[in-house]
């Protein structure tokens, strides 16, 4: 059984995987400056409605970033309690942020834009690939603004992830840009933290060494 838990932006996400009966529960929701307030009893919450304690955990899953630096630390700070609380402790995944994003869109031949908020007016970005079967990084995730992406977009990318309604006047009249389905098919889901993490468990770390990554 895997616990994903994705705290990297304001948007806080959790779910509960089983290799034999996939996804048992998810919960995603807006939590602006709360996330260690409300973080463990959310946790609490899903294990004890799913009937799972933590000694039925095989695996942790954990967004590594890009994200915020708070909401990553709060995030990986808790997992690796979590796992270190255990004899032997659990095995941590970290997988990057925006490759959430990306694996909750359809495969197409369009490149994708995967984009969560930085802080500060600003965004982090990453382009993907399909390869047939899944997304692949094109290329380093990097921080920039929509003013600056834009202007660098120079082929048909479809947008997914954290866009506000405030940037989509801004995106609307660029030629290459389109920005993906609806905001609920656009977010970032723990769902698919944990299924790339259940397809990622060889990559799996020891907690006291897992740390996040930011972008400056």
């Amino acid at each position: 059984m895997i616990l994903a838990i994705d705290t990297a932006t304001r948007m806080i996400s959790l779910a509960l995987f089983s290799p034999e009966e996939g996804l048992r529960e998810e919960r995603t929701w807006s939590s602006p400056n709360r996330h260690t307030v409300e973080l463990a009893p959310a946790v609490q919450h899903l294990l004890g409605h799913q009937g799972v304690s933590i000694g039925d955990l095989s695996a942790l899953a954990v967004a590594q970033g890009p994200g915020s630096y708070t909401g990553l630390r709060i995030g990986m700070s808790f997992a690796k309690g979590l796992a270190l609380g255990r004899s032997p402790a659990l095995p941590i995944v970290a997988i990057p942020t925006l490759d959430i994003v990306a694996a909750a869109q359809p495969l197409t031949e369009e490149r994708l834009l995967a984009v969560i908020h930085a802080g500060r007016s600003r965004i982090s970005v990453g382009f993907y690939q399909s390869d047939g079967q899944r997304w692949q990084p094109d290329g380093e995730p990097r921080n920039t603004t929509w003013e600056n992406l834009l202007a660098d977009i120079t082929q048909i990318t479809r947008v997914v992830g954290e866009v506000d309604k405030a940037v989509i006047p801004l995106i609307a009249p660029h030629k290459y840009v389109k920005l993906a389905r609806s905001a609920a098919g656009r977010l970032r889901r723990a769902g698919f933290l944990a299924e790339l993490a259940h397809e990622r468990l060889n990559d799996a770390e020891d907690p006291a060494s897992v740390v996040p990554t930011y972008l400056r």
